[in-house]
């Protein structure tokens, strides 16, 4: 099989010939038909996040149809589509585990991460971590909402009630959020880099009351903000842009150093937290709401050996909505 394997940090994705793997008691063997680029896949690449294992294949957001299954597979056969998404294991056993915290499970292991992911023509994936789809999205359509929309769902149930919804970076994620936060009717306020247009064009489409620079402020205070752009200097912009009481979510996995601030902005009782992956119960609530809704994706497809390209735009701000590959 074709696969873009990492070999290196810094190194850009090579065009390899693999042999195709064979799964494993649990697993399941997909033929990839489509594989988002999410900005994580951009960090392992760039060699921000480093725990995991080299060489490997990149892509947690994987949309194919079941080939084979291994001896103890029985929950999905021959031919159904399925999603995979950046969760591919946990222990099962520990304290996060055991109370509805599997997303911070120490165990767990990450697809294009640990585990080889969807930029290739086939791929393994635990059963138990992976998600029927819902009709009514093509292949393409459908590989963004298994981080995007699943990451961006998490951070908005965390944002609680917030009615005055800032978003700060206003790419895959925050392009479904903001569907799901409009069928809410929620109020979006959308911070997009200085100078782009397009993104508060996007934003407004989308049915954005507001959309500016993120170095300015909103019209009026936020009751929550959620930061997916991976820049620690929009903390104190969004902690002075959201009223007393509010709360700042950081959505991505990796964030450069948030900088000193004075402690007046975060008084009143406002707050600061984080989103770490997810947990099967975030995609099976929001793989039933997105129909609901319903979320459209805006992709931008790839061929598989154009996966540096596309990682290029994504690091350069010049994609529209999500790119996907499609092998």
């Amino acid at each position: 099989m074709r696969a873009m394997v990492l070999n290196r940090p810094h190194g850009g994705l090579i065009l390899t010939e693999l042999k195709r793997p064979e799964p494993a008691p649990q697993q399941i063997l997909l033929r990839v038909h489509a594989c988002g680029v999410c900005r994580t896949d951009l960090h392992v690449v760039d060699g921000e996040l480093t725990d995991g294992k080299l060489p490997i294949i990149p892509g947690h957001e994987i949309v194919g149809r079941v080939v084979t299954t291994g001896a103890a597979a029985a929950r999905f056969k021959a031919g159904d589509r399925v999603g995979v998404p950046w969760l591919g294991y946990t222990c099962g056993s520990c304290n996060y585990c055991t109370s509805g915290r599997e997303n911070l499970c120490d165990a767990a292991r990450f697809t294009g991460y640990h585990l080889d992911g969807g930029y290739a023509e086939y791929a393994l994936a635990d059963q138990r971590y992976c998600f029927a789809l819902p009709d009514g999205y093509t292949d393409a359509e459908a590989a963004p909402l298994l981080c995007a929309g699943l990451i961006g769902y998490r951070a908005l149930v965390m944002a609680g009630a917030a009615q005055r919804l800032g978003i700060y970076g206003f790419g895959a994620a925050a392009h479904i959020v903001a569907q799901v936060a409009r069928f809410q009717e929620r109020q979006i306020f959308a911070f997009t880099r200085p100078g782009d247009d397009a993104a508060k064009q996007f934003a407004r489409e989308l049915g954005a009351a507001w959309a500016g620079d993120s170095d300015t402020l909103p019209p009026e205070p936020l009751d929550a903000a959620i930061i997916f752009a991976p820049v620690g200097a929009l903390v104190p912009l969004a902690l002075r842009a959201t009223a007393k009481g509010g709360t700042v979510v950081c959505a991505g996995i990796h964030m450069s150093d948030i900088p000193a601030f004075p402690y007046d902005i975060l008084w009143g009782e406002r707050s600061i937290r984080s989103v770490a992956n997810l947990t099967r119960r975030d995609g099976e609530e929001f793989l039933r709401i997105a129909p609901q809704v319903p979320v459209k994706t805006a992709v931008e497809k790839f061929d598989l050996a154009q996966a540096n390209e596309a990682l290029q735009r994504l690091r350069e701000g010049r994609i529209t909505g999500a790119a996907v590959l499609v092998p």
